[in-house]
């Protein structure tokens, strides 16, 4: 039986496409902060709450796919308990 489920994998270009506009979105903010006319604290408190921001949208994203994948997982146990099950008690055999 083919499985449900696909390794798909991610063409050059679009992995190149994420990287690009992650590196450009923090260096553009991370200039924009510099270049504020504000006192030092407050640029330190903006810079910090841009490194939680990165830090956490990581978090969030790494937890996201990892109960993406422990569901597969599960779907596929379940899968071959099922077939394992109609192997067994065929009733045509």
């Amino acid at each position: 039986m083919e499985s449900p489920f696909k390794n798909e994998t991610h063409s050059s270009a679009w992995i190149f496409q994420t990287w690009a506009s992650f590196i450009i979105s923090i260096s553009a903010m991370s200039i924009g902060i510099l270049y504020l006319p504000v006192d030092s604290w407050t640029k330190g408190f903006m810079g910090m709450g841009l490194g939680f921001s990165v830090g956490s949208t990581i978090s969030l994203s790494k937890t996201t796919r990892d109960i993406h994948e422990s569901k597969r997982i599960t779907s596929r146990l379940d899968e071959a308990r099922v077939e394992k099950l109609l192997s067994e008690h065929h009733p045509l055999k």
